[in-house]
């Protein structure tokens, strides 16, 4: 018998039902719902339907939900330089500078297709299980098209070098491979950063004001930006927190309305770098406005359309004190809304391609695969005396030597996500030569005169715990309540929320307190180092006693604190950390600390047959942060680009053992190598080679990859070599590293000889070059000539070679000495000859006119030049005529 339904109940069901259907109905009935609507009515209706504090939500990189029209959060903020960063695993390619090195445009693309479809099968699993934070949106703010002018900067790196033409050619290759190619829907969007004149230095990039001439801009600042905006369709373009001409970036009538908005027709979103607006008002910034209100006005008539910060909570007030009106907000508002609907973010998921993609592809042995071959193909092999490489696989015994040949976490770089494993060269060498008797000598680190063992695997989470150390996370900062996220880190304590990072998910950007808690179990007897630091001061215990106790500045600087043990004992350890500012940086560690003595070392090395030298540098040494470390290492820039003093020690001690050194160089910058390159017989520069660095690297050394990387950047022999052609320009207002002209500057402007030259680069192959076969004998302004360049390999190796073809302009002592024009990495069998075409554009031809002040193309006489470096000596070269 069926039970009665009570009416009362029934009817309230009734009604619930009725008014969940007319609460969908009402909100799918806004045209801006609307998938099959053209987009810019989708546009109209929801700006009409929008408040002006929602609008201003929406105008923040943490835009804010607005629930009445089903609207969820949004954060624009993604990085994803070489792999999607800082939202977990993900795969980690070599860093940019290392990926500029392949010179290989359709490689990069491929890439970029690679990280963009683990930005969207990242963004789906983040929607799935309702994560709208920053790091899982699909707005990601790469490329960084900046010219690496200098080795100082530390972020330069993060760059595809010193050359504009190579750096044009792999930003549009990324920007391709990010933005997708359906008709319908961006896959993700690409960002064009920093615009512009922005290379440092890092110390005072929020009061620095970027002297150029207009020469330099259009000529060396300017073209990659243009091309991305023109032919890339690039969808987002990032101010740069410094002035130019006087003005923010952000704020800059030239740079933002004259030429991105108006010469160049941008249509796209303009994004402030994070909190540059606050640059504009701020004492000991640019202070070029005296309030937020007016601050923020400007920089949005002045089309930065997008804040990265909050600042722009100040715009409801500029609209009633009349500094703005909210129909010019509307007209950025425009842009960022676009952004949501060509990106599919509102639309079914039905109507979206890739919305099927599903997380395992993210870290997939594909994308592996490919980490793999752009490693490889990153490796530049700069010097190979008396054929020292390939190494032999039956060779009895190695000896591995330096601190960067077991460090997985240098070869990430910056800007990186999280590999799901990673080679080490230590590992990639011993797992080549299974055979072979592999020994490894720390030797040194990479600055001071120490040998740091770390010891972080005697930690324990809590007594018969797992390894790792306890870390619990407070949301407030007096660690009231229960922690907002417990985690068991069995990797490092290293915690920052420097550019925009949350210490863990979840964890508030300030007013925070942090526990770390384990327990050590000595491995030895006698004395282990812990090292501790902390932005605004630590608390750190062991055994029930407080070692340590520090506030300011001296807590951020880290100190080391000496505990005896007894070997097997075990010692509670608790760090607590209290935020008071909105930085947080805590880090953590113990290792066993002692003096490097390289006699003993080379000692221990009299048997072996070959030494392999890891060294160079690390994103720790070089990179955003601004803090001084040892021999003049900011952590950010460099003030020297010396390899370190305790490495060319090392190096001196390795050479007087008599054995074959190879040297490989770890760097994101060009070194001044003039003075150690007694010390190696081979050197090999591997960059920052991401998660499958260690395999790529012992493939080249034992000959089962042919290297063909070639230098995106001038190798200087000193630092005093460039240094001194800038101080030949006759401005000594501004000389050294905060010198933006360009004369003496890179391969385009140098005179003098470098130590490897932009575009150097060595194989186990030889190459010979033939007669260049024009398809016609002169150029206008208007049509692309093809050439011919037959290359052959004359060695019994396959191998690829990099074709390079540089123009000169003759008779013109303004014009730079070369600049690179076409190239192309091709594939020679032993033996072979393969006629390579190259397309020459009328771009190769312009240059900056002050009449028109814009580049055009000039009549004349040129030289073409071309082969496999940029070193004159080696080039080929013909006669060619452009005419209008």
């Amino acid at each position: 018998m069926k039970k009665k339904v009570n009416a009362t109940v029934l009817l309230l069901l009734i009604l619930i039902a009725f008014s969940s259907w007319q609460s969908l109905q009402k909100k799918e009935s806004h045209p801006f719902r609307n998938p099959d609507l053209p987009i810019e009515e989708r546009i109209d209706n929801l700006i009409s339907l929008l408040t002006l504090e929602e609008k201003v939500g929406l105008m923040m990189n943490s835009s804010k939900a607005i629930p009445r029209l089903d609207i969820p959060a949004y954060d624009w903020w993604n990085e994803a330089l070489h792999g999607v960063a800082r939202a977990g695993k993900a795969t980690v390619f070599p860093q940019a500078i290392g990926m500029a090195a392949t010179w290989d445009e359709d490689n990069h693309l491929k890439t970029f297709e690679i990280i963009a479809d683990e930005a969207r099968a990242k963004y789906n699993e983040a929607v799935r299980s309702g994560e709208r934070g920053r790091y899982y949106g699909l707005s990601f703010w790469t490329p960084n098209i900046n010219i690496f002018r200098d080795p100082r900067w530390g972020r330069g790196q993060e760059t595809y070098g010193e050359d504009p033409y190579l750096t044009t050619r792999l930003g549009l290759a990324a920007v391709e491979g990010l933005q997708g190619d359906d008709p319908n829907y961006f896959k993700t969007h690409a960002c064009a950063k920093h615009f512009a004149v922005h290379s440092g230095p890092e110390w005072n990039r929020h009061s620095y004001n970027a002297v150029v001439s207009k020469k330099d801009l259009w000529e060396t600042y300017l073209p990659a930006f243009k091309a991305l905006v023109q032919e890339g369709n690039v969808q987002e373009v990032m101010c740069a927190y410094n002035a130019y001409d006087g003005k923010p970036c952000c704020g800059s009538d030239i740079l933002m309305m004259d030429i991105l908005r108006n010469r160049w027709g941008f249509k796209g979103v303009v994004v402030s770098d994070c909190w540059a607006i606050n640059d504009f008002y701020e004492k000991g910034h640019h202070e070029s406005h005296d309030t937020p209100e007016a601050a923020v006005a400007d920089a949005v008539l002045k089309t930065t359309d997008l804040e990265c910060g909050s600042s722009y909570e100040n715009l409801l007030k500029s609209v009633g004190d009349g500094l703005i009106t909210e129909a010019q907000i509307d007209v950025s508002l425009r842009r960022v809304l676009r952004g949501w609907f060509e990106l599919g973010m509102l639309d079914p998921l039905d109507r979206v391609p890739w919305s099927s993609l599903s997380y395992d592809i993210v870290a997939s042995k594909e994308h592996q695969q490919q980490a793999l071959d752009v490693a490889r193909k990153s490796i530049t092999l700069l010097k190979n005396e008396n054929n020292t490489l390939p190494l032999r696989k039956n060779i009895k015994k190695i000896a591995v030597v330096g601190a960067n040949a077991a460090d997985s976490i240098m070869l990430r770089g910056n800007y990186n996500g999280t590999p799901t494993s990673t080679v080490t060269i230590l590992d990639g060498i011993r797992k080549k030569v299974p055979n072979t008797e592999v020994i490894y000598e720390k030797g040194s680190d990479l600055v001071d005169p120490w040998v740091r063992t770390s010891l972080y695997g005697s930690f324990l989470t809590k007594k018969g715990g797992p390894k790792g150390l306890t870390v619990e996370f407070y949301n407030n900062s007096l660690f009231e309540g229960a922690p907002v996220k417990t985690v068991t880190n069995s990797l490092g304590i290293e915690y920052s929320n420097r550019g925009g990072t949350a210490l863990a998910q979840g964890v508030n950007m300030e007013n925070t307190s942090t526990r770390i808690s384990g327990v050590f179990v000595a491995p030895y007897t006698g004395e282990v180092v812990l090292n501790a630091n902390a932005y605004d001061g630590y608390v750190l215990t062991v055994g029930g006693k407080e070692v340590a106790n520090r506030k300011g500045r001296v807590a951020l600087q880290g100190e080391e604190y000496i505990i005896h043990v007894e070997k097997g004992k075990q010692y509670p350890l608790v760090m607590e950390h209290r935020q008071k500012g909105n930085i947080n940086i805590i880090g953590l560690s113990a290792y066993k600390k002692e003096k490097a003595d390289f006699t003993d070392l080379t000692n221990r090395l009299k048997d072996v047959d070959a030494i392999i030298y890891v060294g160079g540098l690390s994103p720790q040494l070089e990179g955003e942060e601004m803090f001084v470390s040892a021999e003049g290492f900011r952590g950010g820039d460099k003030v020297s680009i010396d390899l370190p003093t305790v490495q060319r020690n090392l190096l001196t001690a390795l050479r007087k053992t008599g054995k074959p050194v190879t040297f490989v160089l770890c760097t994101g910058s060009a070194l001044a190598l003039e003075q150690d390159e007694r010390n190696y017989d081979a050197l090999l520069c591997a960059w920052y080679g991401g998660e499958k660095a260690g395999t790529a690297v012992a493939d080249v050394l034992f000959g089962d990859y042919n290297p063909a990387g070639r230098l995106p950047v001038t190798f200087y022999k000193t630092l005093a070599q460039l240094d001194n052609a800038l101080t030949q320009t006759g401005d000594t207002s501004r000389q050294g590293f905060e010198n933006y002209d360009m004369q003496g500057r890179t391969y385009r402007y140098m005179k003098e000889s470098p130590l490897y030259a932009f575009g150097y680069g060595l194989s186990y192959s030889s190459f010979k070059y033939g007669e260049v076969q024009l398809q016609r004998a002169s150029i206008d302004a208007k049509s692309d000539l093809n050439l011919t360049i037959p290359v052959t390999n004359i060695s019994n190796i396959d191998g690829e070679e990099v074709v390079q073809v540089y123009v000169r302009r003759n008779n013109d002592p303004t014009a730079p000495v070369k600049s690179l024009c076409a190239f192309s990495r091709v594939l020679i069998k032993a033996g072979q000859t393969q006629l390579v075409n190259l397309v020459l554009r009328p771009e190769s031809f312009t240059y900056y006119d002050e009449s028109m002040d814009d580049l055009v193309t000039k009549p004349g006489e040129y030289t073409l030049l071309y082969g496999g470096t940029s070193v004159q000596s080696k080039l080929r070269q013909r006669e060619i005529k452009v005419v209008l």
